[in-house]
């Protein structure tokens, strides 16, 4: 009975042998002596343990104390875990929908962009075919700005493009 109580209120205690051996002042093949029923502690010693483990020595001495892990907690300590997965589980799904609509918005802004470039590359053209060519002393010379999409707006297209494809709800 004494060895199954203490190592019973020991673990209930979250102490391993090793805690519970430096506060008796003992090693801890003792302790481990003491929880086997290879030995038996003397009376102060059965004081100071029930001190210890903040207990009466009659609970100590007294019938054996069953665990705490019977079927209720175990119960109760899957429905925990499964709340924190539904928990986590959703988690992850808000973190995937703010990701995705990040790169949706990285995407617009990109077409956007080169849509912009490319009606002012046709306005361009138009207004230099209006102006025509500026002629100087050696011939004619011709002054070209832009002359189509810059490479950070494709660069923006393929990141949102790649995220968004990244990003897409699994089955």
């Amino acid at each position: 009975m004494l060895n199954e109580n203490l190592k019973t209120l020991r673990k209930a205690k979250g102490m391993s042998q090793e805690e519970l051996a430096v506060r008796l002042n003992v090693v801890r093949q003792t302790v481990s002596k003491w929880e086997k029923g290879l030995s038996v502690p003397d009376s102060e010693m059965i004081i100071r343990l029930a001190e210890t483990l903040d207990t009466t020595v009659a609970v100590l001495l007294g019938e054996t104390i069953m665990p705490p892990e019977s079927e209720d907690t175990l119960s109760v300590i899957v429905n925990k875990l499964e709340l924190i997965n539904e928990q986590m589980a959703r988690q992850a799904e808000n973190r995937r929908r703010t990701w995705r609509a990040v790169f949706t918005a990285i995407a617009i802004i990109a077409l956007v962009i080169i849509v912009f470039e490319l009606i002012g590359h046709v306005g361009q053209e138009r207004m230099m075919a209006d102006l025509g060519i500026i002629g100087g002393a050696d011939g004619p010379t011709q002054i070209v700005v832009s002359n189509g999409i810059s490479y950070t707006s494709l660069i923006l297209l393929a990141v949102g493009l790649i995220g968004i494809y990244r990003t897409k709800k699994e089955k």
